[in-house]
């Protein structure tokens, strides 16, 4: 039996599960385009594919659901009047900003939360500096001048002119609790997000996930509908501030820390880890907890092979393009030994 990427293991399948997962399982089987080789692999275009596009702009979306990915991975945070905008960054980014004049910022300009969203949008994020190392990992990227930061609801909007019922969101605050006046705080933003995700009828398309999980534990309370992806780093394990007051140290896996800060609730787990040093051992425990297994940010095509052999759920990629090749690649290859 096939593993179906939002939800684990076939051992769900087997054994049964409440309606709600089961709608979301059918979703999330059904989420690539036709192009997509894998239907029970979920294809994520990291930042929209900035390997490939502007990271983050309607650009990039665009580009990524032309590919036939499964999902666009996203970044938010929230303006000065409160508006859901969509960038990584939660101050302007001199590698691949520009000001009205078409000159690069000079250094880190304000943060998103100090200015309105007609700020905002007074910027160029259409192409990467030259003059930055930040872009020589993404030479391939192609510049679209004029790109704005743009809203997630100009995101969603997009999607419906498209008439593209199955791409998903997953959906990534930018909130650090170790610098709090960078950004909105957790309920603000959490209650801004949930707003516009509900005005836009998506929930059953969208994934939160967030390295804080502080936000986290609002959606489980606020929208506990919808799935919850814990990122994790070497980093943020260390320092409880990002795992909700938990200390790893206290567990054995990272898996077991993750189960411990999502009980509760009825919606998948996500569990997003580096993928730098996880190990097969790891995505079966993740799996025997009923979580989903999805790395990031894997751009290597013999990292993207070997985290595949490991049977992870899917990959966060900034190449979508090199995953989706490789998977077909792998599909149309005979079974070993000839069967």
């Amino acid at each position: 039996m096939k593993r179906t990427f939002l939800h684990g293991t076939a051992r769900w399948l087997a054994g049964g599960c409440c309606p709600c997962l089961l709608a979301g399982m059918l979703l999330a089987g059904g989420a690539a385009q036709a192009a997509t080789p894998a239907r029970d692999l979920d294809l994520q275009a990291h930042r929209g594919g900035r390997g490939l596009a502007p990271e983050n702009t309607l650009a990039a979306f665009a580009n990524a659901m032309a590919l036939g990915v499964t999902t666009l991975e996203l970044d938010i945070g929230l303006t000065a009047d409160d508006v859901v905008v969509i960038s990584h960054d939660t101050a302007l980014n001199p590698d691949h900003t520009r000001d009205a004049t078409g000159a690069w910022l000079p250094r880190t300009g304000p943060t998103l939360r100090s200015m309105t969203l007609a700020q905002v949008q007074g910027y160029d994020v259409g192409r990467l500096n030259p003059a930055s190392n930040y872009g020589k990992p993404f030479a391939s990227q192609k510049p679209r001048d004029g790109e704005r930061i743009p809203t997630l609801a100009a995101l969603f909007a997009l999607v419906r002119e498209r008439g593209d019922g199955k791409i998903r969101f997953n959906i990534e605050t930018k909130v650090d609790p170790t610098r709090p006046d960078d950004t909105a705080a957790p309920e603000s933003m959490v209650h801004a997000l949930l707003a516009e995700i509900d005005k836009a009828g998506m929930a059953q398309r969208v994934t939160i996930q967030s390295f804080d999980w502080r936000t986290l534990a609002l959606v489980g309370r606020w929208a506990p509908q919808l799935p919850r992806a814990y990122l994790t780093t070497a980093r943020t394990l260390r320092d409880s501030r990002w795992t909700l007051g938990l200390s790893a140290a206290d567990f054995a896996t990272t898996p077991l820390l993750v189960q411990a800060a999502s009980a509760g609730g009825n919606a998948p787990v996500i569990w997003s880890p580096a993928f730098n040093n996880l190990t097969a051992a790891q995505v079966r425990q993740a799996h025997a907890l009923h979580m989903t297994v999805l790395p990031w940010t894997v751009n290597r095509r013999a990292d993207m092979a070997r985290l595949l052999d490991m049977g992870v759920d899917g990959l966060i990629t900034d190449f979508p393009d090199v995953l989706r090749d490789l998977v077909r690649e792998r599909e149309a290859a005979p079974p070993a030994g000839g069967g």
